[in-house]
């Protein structure tokens, strides 16, 4: 419904035949941070979050967990500028581009038509100085999102697909969060756009019938979907979801390269992705085991120790989680179980 709607609008837009604003340019390429998501006309119904005409709602392979919240992304790609494609890593999006994302909750994950109560949109501005990240809160209505460089805590609840009732403080990053985990080489980058995210074999095809992507070739790369066995083996499902929810950090261009620990989908070091790799530090965060994976032992490996702990020493991801992700580590601990055994001198 949503494409159809913003087909339509490009069509009247087109005919001359609509009053909806154009996506307010200025505001995504001036110096300083507009006050209100509003003002840059993303939408032209931003209680309902129906794009603008040249505002395109788009999915993900593999999706970034962010306690359990359900996400709506969207790519703006200004008038007659085009997305250079490439293999690896995320697109080179032209200036003026914006990437939009909101987070909100139904009230009851059983029920389909629950409705969604928003808690923050982040965008990410293409400017000519680099990539700017940027935290817009929803007041209680849904009608407004304003500007919270410093982030916020918010008080979040919902009824999982379980029937079990989750009350949580949920975590809007600030502006410095978002720099730490989008920063690659000193840079703000985006995360989630990249041909093997978006390939299944017909999105890519969709962002170049939209004029903003300037090819989908035919042997694009794809990643596998974290929870569909139909899309991959265990270890290609474990291995995208470790890319999409850890390696923005853990790659050899980011935040956290003096870990050694690189999780990067295409790592081909198999001590790098963790496989009887010792930690640079000990303490709290080894749990008092010896091995970042240990093969064959998910019990004994560092790195479920940590995506179990809900100790903000110690848990990681370090941001965007404060709810355990229980059929993630549940991949993940049978990634590890299914490997061969070493002999790691723990018998």
């Amino acid at each position: 419904m949503i494409r159809l709607i913003a087909v339509l609008l490009a069509w009247l837009t087109l005919a001359g035949l609509n009053d909806v604003p154009a996506v307010n340019d200025a505001a995504i390429m001036d110096d300083g941070y507009p006050r209100q998501l509003s003002d840059f006309a993303f939408f032209f119904d931003d209680h309902a979050q129906e794009p603008n005409a040249r505002v395109h709602a788009y999915e993900l392979n593999t999706p970034l967990f962010t306690d359990y919240a359900v996400k709506q992304r969207w790519v703006y790609v200004p008038p007659g500028q085009r997305i250079a494609y490439a293999p690896d890593g995320t697109f080179e999006f032209p200036v003026g581009s914006a990437l939009i994302k909101s987070f909100g909750y139904p009230a009851d994950f059983r029920d389909p038509d629950s409705p969604v109560r928003l808690l923050e949109t982040r965008v990410m501005l293409r400017r000519p100085d680099g990539w700017v990240a940027l935290p817009y809160v929803w007041n209680a209505d849904g009608t407004e999102a304003v500007l919270a460089r410093a982030g916020r805590r918010m008080p979040a609840s919902f009824i999982d697909a379980d029937g079990e009732t989750r009350e949580f403080s949920y975590r809007v990053p600030n502006q410095n969060q978002c720099k730490g985990c989008h920063q690659r080489d000193d840079e703000i980058q985006p995360i989630g756009p990249s041909a093997r995210n978006l390939n299944n074999g017909t999105r890519l095809a969709q962002w170049v019938d939209w004029g903003i992507l300037g090819r989908s070739p035919a042997d694009a790369p794809r990643i596998a979907v974290w929870d569909d066995p139909a899309t991959g083996t265990l270890d290609e499902r474990a291995r995208a979801y470790l890319d999409v929810n850890c390696a923005h950090c853990h790659r050899r261009n980011g935040s956290a390269s003096n870990s050694g620990l690189f999780l990067t989908y295409e790592e081909p070091d198999s001590v790098a992705r963790g496989i009887l790799k010792r930690p640079v530090a000990a303490g709290r965060g080894s749990g008092g085991h010896d091995f970042n994976i240990a093969p064959g032992h998910a019990d004994r490996s560092i790195l479920v120790h940590r995506m179990e702990s809900d100790d903000p020493g110690v848990q990681m991801p370090e941001l965007g989680r404060e709810l355990l992700h229980r059929e993630g580590i549940e991949l993940i601990r049978r990634y590890i179980d299914a490997m061969p055994a070493a002999n790691d001198g723990q018998g």
